[in-house]
């Protein structure tokens, strides 16, 4: 009779030790924080999909872990009562053929009858568990993850209206061009570090999008996956039940493997590449930006030394600064230090000169590689991405319409298994 309990029930341990899907409730609730849960409880539930259920889709999915976990504690004891009275009738038979004292044997027989009815008290906990798991599944989890399926449809709706908008606006950048003229070195510190800001800032928005982007997938796929392989479990392998099969079963299995073939034809590469291309974009971007801002720092460094070498030379040619008397001897050269500092400052202003042309070739080449990469991937990201939100909306819309006929069954089995 355990045994058949124990079967008949969607479990998640087999002969006792946990199976592959033994753990598979427990992970998914990570996917449901409580924020989300707390917020979602606060919002209606999207039109088309609720089916009276009060109950939050990740406090079905505890109970049901709940439950799970008093059944597999319920098992274990219901098998080890089994395994001692297996135990105290076999020593019973030895002292019935060794002629032991009878009170011995009438003591033994007594802990047997104790045995068997903490047997049949597990028994009838165990089926009381099962019927609440089977309740939980097919009147609360059913219904919810249709209504998750619809969510998710509406999310991609307005996923796919945005991206659509962003296209547009992205595509306007081909009328842009890289004309712009070389400012103040002062003005060009400050533009550049303010620049050099909102490019980091791009950078680490879009590394977390395309992070986000294949965890959103990644998760999806992977709570669907342990849904469907616990109800593998508990529809297949335990199918010598008749009470573990019912058309509800079907239903919620047939969703759970249409669901997921669905995730699995998603075309997620393909966007999460478009994102990781314009990652490599914008980082090649950063790049270039510090070396035209080390260009602009060596610029700045020559001006500041043709500054300061006119700046002595006009404090020498205004008799500011005394002049060095000639040496012995040379009373008759005509020495000055005005034509050594006009050539030095000579020299250092072509130095500048050169380093201007340097800094702004650099920022030119800057310029176009900045204005190119943009013009090329953030028109190709959101194609990717409208095409994807367009490509999931098609998939769910699949899916959930061809269940669209199990919501009715859903609410008029949620009347019959009401507690």
């Amino acid at each position: 009779m355990a045994v058949l309990l124990f079967c008949s029930s969607p479990l998640l341990f087999v002969s006792g030790k946990p199976c592959r899907y033994g753990k598979s409730l427990r992970p998914l609730l990570r996917y449901l924080s409580p924020d989300t849960r707390s917020r979602r409880s606060k919002k209606p539930r999207v039109e088309g999909t609720t089916v009276g259920s009060a109950m939050s889709h990740s406090s079905a999915v505890e109970q049901l872990y709940a439950w799970e976990k008093k059944l597999y504690m319920e098992v274990k004891d219901e098998e080890r009562f089994r395994e001692e009275r297996r135990k105290r009738v076999s020593q019973v038979r030895k002292q019935e053929v060794k002629g032991v004292d009878n009170a011995k044997v009438q003591k033994n027989r007594k802990d047997i009858e104790r045995l068997e009815s903490k047997m049949a008290v597990a028994s009838q906990a165990m089926e009381t568990i099962c019927i609440e798991i089977m309740r939980l599944r097919e009147s609360e989890l059913y219904p919810l993850l249709l209504e998750l399926l619809n969510g998710l449809k509406a999310m991609w709706r307005s996923m796919y209206e945005y991206h659509h908008v962003q296209t547009h606006i992205a595509q306007q950048l081909e009328y842009l061009t890289t004309a712009t003229t070389i400012t103040g070195s002062a003005a060009n510190a400050t533009a550049s570090g303010l620049r050099g800001k909102l490019t980091h800032e791009l950078e680490l928005a879009v590394k977390r999008w395309h992070s986000a982007l294949g965890a959103l997938v990644g998760s999806q796929r992977e709570y669907i996956h342990a849904i469907a392989g616990w109800l593998r479990l508990s529809f297949f392998r335990f199918h010598r039940v008749p009470l573990s099969r019912t058309q509800q079963d079907s239903d919620i299995y047939a969703l759970c493997e249409e669901w997921q073939l669905t995730l699995d034809k998603l075309p997620d590469k393909e966007a999460s590449e478009a994102v990781k291309s314009l990652l490599t974009a914008v980082h090649a971007i950063v790049l270039r930006q510090e070396e035209e801002d080390r260009e602009r720092r060596r610029w700045e460094s020559a001006v500041k030394a043709v500054e300061k070498k006119t700046a002595e030379l006009t404090a020498l040619e205004d008799g500011r600064c005394p002049r060095s008397a000639p040496e012995d001897g040379e009373a008759t050269v005509q020495w000055s230090p005005l034509s050594a500092k006009r050539a030095k400052v000579e020299v250092l202003r072509a130095g500048a000169e050169e380093e201007k042309a340097k800094y702004e070739k650099s920022a030119s080449v800057t310029r176009e590689i900045t204005l190119s990469s943009l013009q090329r991937e953030l028109p190709n990201v959101f194609q990717a991405m409208m095409a994807f939100s367009g490509a999931c909306i098609e998939a769910f819309e699949a899916v959930h319409d061809h269940h669209r006929g199990d919501l009715d069954r859903a609410r008029s089995l949620k009347m019959l298994l009401r507690p």
